[in-house]
């Protein structure tokens, strides 16, 4: 394992399926787009992880891991002063067969297995913890946050500035002068490059945006006004019906 605590090559053979090591990543800082021959468990056991793979976005609290099966392209980054933990699975000694990346809930149980598999574990004890480790490594319903960019430089340059100032209030119409093209035209765009509408497209980076404020611990009303919303009940609603969970019960509370 390398000194950012990322395995450059194939997880060394020894006892078990698991490497676990912990590194420390500043806030704001990207690890950026690489891919690994081992399946990954993406865990910030302070701070917050962020992760993207392609479109996707997640922000992952203490309470909350990414799965990432070998092969999946992405990049990992810091929302806060983050101690993130690199914890890899050899392929063919992992029971876990996930083809697409899951999120799951980091238990009290299954965050004691991981510090305890951190440390120095004879072969008979460490087997055995990591087996209890893929037995309550379950996957939990929750949808990650997409927000595609458009193409067109038109459309671009209202995504661009909505991703600046999600509060920005400005609609198609008043964005129409700046971007030259029309309201109709760019609500063309923004259905063709991103497949959603302008509306959509908008709660996306809305809700984007507000993660790192609720992993840092922002109050919500101060949360739904720094991303545009004029009520905690209206950001929650929208948190709700895009996630699968209130803010509340995805970051732990």
């Amino acid at each position: 394992m390398s000194s950012d605590g990322h395995v450059s090559g194939p997880v060394p053979v020894g006892t078990g399926a698991l490497v676990l090591g912990e590194f420390e990543l500043p806030n704001g800082t990207w690890i950026p787009w690489h891919v690994h021959d081992q399946h990954q468990l993406v865990w910030a056991s302070r701070g917050a992880a962020v992760v993207n793979v392609g479109a996707a976005h997640w922000v992952l609290p203490p309470t909350m891991a990414l799965w990432l099966p070998e092969g999946t392209v992405h990049r990992t980054g810091a929302s806060g002063r983050t101690a993130l933990r690199g914890i890899y699975a050899h392929p063919a000694r992992c029971p876990i067969t996930w083809a697409e990346p899951r999120m799951v809930r980091i238990s009290p149980l299954l965050r004691e297995l991981l510090e305890y598999l951190s440390g120095d574990v004879e072969a008979e004890p460490r087997l055995r913890a990591e087996a209890v480790v893929f037995d309550v490594l379950e996957p939990v319903a929750l949808t990650p946050i997409g927000v595609p960019m458009p193409a067109d430089p038109r459309a671009r340059l209202v995504a661009e500035a909505l991703i600046a100032d999600p509060a920005d209030p400005r609609g198609l119409a008043e964005f129409g002068p700046l971007a030259g093209a029309s309201e109709r035209t760019l609500a063309r765009l923004f259905l063709r490059d991103t497949n959603v509408t302008f509306g959509s497209w908008r709660t996306r980076a809305r809700l984007r945006a507000s993660l790192p404020l609720l992993a840092a611990g922002m109050p919500l009303s101060g949360v739904a006004r720094r991303v545009g919303y004029s009520a905690p009940s209206a950001f929650v609603a929208a948190f709700r019906r895009a996630v699968g969970v209130p803010p509340g019960a995805y970051f732990g509370a």
